[in-house]
């Protein structure tokens, strides 16, 4: 029984102990961290002002040394500083998530993409400029919520006033003319003396192939029998007519631009030789051409104001004007999956000669997406900005005499630009492209403009941004402990270097 007691005192005592080693070195242990911190807190201890001059001596190399730093830090420091004030980016390149619904015919506004364009042909008139958008399966008018303006040019590019799309013409098809010609014959040989002759000569320029020449003739003729009757004194005022088809008058229509047929122009007697003429774009029946040649006989007797544009029934329709050219401006809402966009010459009244038609033509703008604001504009990085517009003033021409397709192949990839929050401006996106363009001249090829796009699904991120506080304040200190360690460590190999070269010794053990 005696002997479980004594082994139970003596594992208490064990115990005991083993409690008041832990407590020990508990102990030893926080004493060894205040003699750590209080050896911290008595590190930057400085050297006494009286032993400077003990331990320290002057020398050249410590001198120039510490000039060389303080220059150092200074240009450091300055350089720091305005790497701190400077717009840093960032560009990461991702895949963009857009609807896959893309050939949905209800698609949302997200499955849309605006398409801003500016073109200006110098030799198609607005009457017959179309605009088509077709998907990459073939199907056009695939431009939804379509907007296009049209503005007539001049000969220099003038603007002249916006086109206004006419409503249904009314051709008369059915008209029949018995008797003799009216309207006069021209050549190139009678036409400079026939032209001079009249005060107003209306000429019809046809060709014996075209439908609508066909169906014009028997009204031309009755309009001319008319206007003579109307007018039978002087030679005031006539039509006439030229086959572009005939050797002795094919250099008439080339030397006036003649592409569509009929093609009816007016010509004044006091016209000089780069004067503009008018076109006639009104509805082909005796009466409408009548009263349209009485407005013009009009201006002779200077009744109403002389007028190259002329809207003679007042219904807000030019029935005449002098625009040889067109700007075709507008946005599409197109699906976001390959397409194109055409711009050619149509007309539900006309014939065309493809080998005489030029679609020469500037862009002056093209993008994607919705427009951006003046402050986008200027907040955009310059690469970005320029890939925006890419075609944007540029220019393309056709051979002449040569029917020239001019194609633009348009890769579309968007950008999001994010700004410094500091700004308050609100990310920034932005469709930027890149265009190949192409002429191909074949006599089989209607002339056209095409568009072609694809829509990459990449998006480019770039965000900008400063650098922190902390960045700032820890390369400062880089710079002032680096530039320091460096120059001491220099200072002291040319010090030794120095002594050593010269045979001496620093019996003091001075620091330098």
């Amino acid at each position: 029984a005696a002997s479980p007691s004594l082994s139970g005192r003596f594992q208490q005592r064990v115990g005991s102990c083993a409690q008041f080693l832990l407590l020990t070195e508990h102990s030893f242990a926080h004493n060894s961290a205040i003699m750590s911190l209080a050896q911290m807190a008595l590190s930057w201890r400085k050297i006494k002002h009286d032993l400077k001059s003990e331990l320290t001596e002057a020398s050249l190399t410590g001198s120039l040394m510490s000039i060389v730093t303080g220059i150092i830090i200074i240009y450091l420091v300055f350089s720091q500083i305005a790497a701190y004030r400077t717009l840093n980016s960032e560009t990461t390149v991702a895949l963009d998530h857009f609807s896959s619904n893309n050939l949905n015919p209800r698609a949302t506004e997200d499955d849309l993409l605006q398409i801003n364009f500016n073109f200006s042909f110098p030799t198609l008139s607005c009457e017959y400029a179309s605009v088509d958008a077709m998907n990459f399966m073939g199907t056009h008018d695939a431009g939804l919520a379509a907007s296009v303006s049209k503005i007539h040019l001049d000969s220099k590019g003038r603007q002249l006033g916006p086109h206004k799309d006419r409503k249904e013409k009314q051709h008369s098809v059915d008209e029949v003319h018995e008797g003799e010609q009216k309207s006069l014959s021209l050549t190139k040989a009678d036409w400079d003396k026939t032209r001079r002759t009249y005060e107003i000569l209306l000429v019809n320029f046809y060709t014996p192939w075209c439908h609508w020449c066909q169906k014009l003739e028997p009204v031309w003729e009755k309009t001319a029998a008319k206007v003579q009757e109307t007018y039978p004194k002087g030679n005031r005022i006539n039509l006439a007519k030229v086959d572009c088809t005939a050797d002795a008058a094919e250099s008439l229509c080339t030397e006036h631009g003649i592409d569509a047929f009929p093609t009816i122009m007016v010509f004044r007697k006091d016209d000089l030789k780069d004067s503009e003429h008018e076109r006639y774009h009104g509805e082909r029946t005796v009466e409408a051409i009548s009263a349209w040649a009485d407005t013009l006989f009009k201006q002779v007797n200077k009744e109403i104001p002389k007028s190259r544009v002329v809207d003679y029934d007042g219904d807000g329709e030019k029935d005449s004007h002098n625009g040889v050219g067109c700007m075709v401006a507008g946005k599409l809402h197109v699906q976001k999956a390959p397409g194109a966009v055409v711009i050619q010459a149509l007309s539900s009244g006309h014939e065309f000669n493809w080998a005489t038609m030029d679609v020469s033509h500037t862009v002056n703008h093209l993008s994607f997406g919705p427009f951006l604001s003046e402050t986008a504009w200027i907040v955009l990085p310059p690469d970005i900005a320029q890939a925006v517009g890419s075609l944007d003033e540029k220019s393309f021409t056709a051979e002449e005499k040569v029917p020239t397709t001019h194609e633009h192949y348009v890769k579309v990839v968007k950008n999001v630009v994010e700004l410094p929050r500091s700004w308050g401006i609100a990310p920034v996106e932005a469709h930027g492209y890149v265009v190949h363009s192409n002429r191909i001249q074949r006599f089989a090829e209607v002339p056209t403009v095409r568009i072609n796009y694809d829509i990459l699904p990449i998006l480019v991120h770039v965000k900008a941004s400063y650098h922190s506080v902390y960045h700032f304040f820890t390369q400062l200190c880089a710079i002032v402990g680096g530039v320091f360690t460096i120059a001491g460590i220099l200072a002291a190999t040319v010090e030794g270097g120095f002594l050593t070269l010269f045979g001496k010794s620093d019996p003091e053990g001075k620091l330098p």
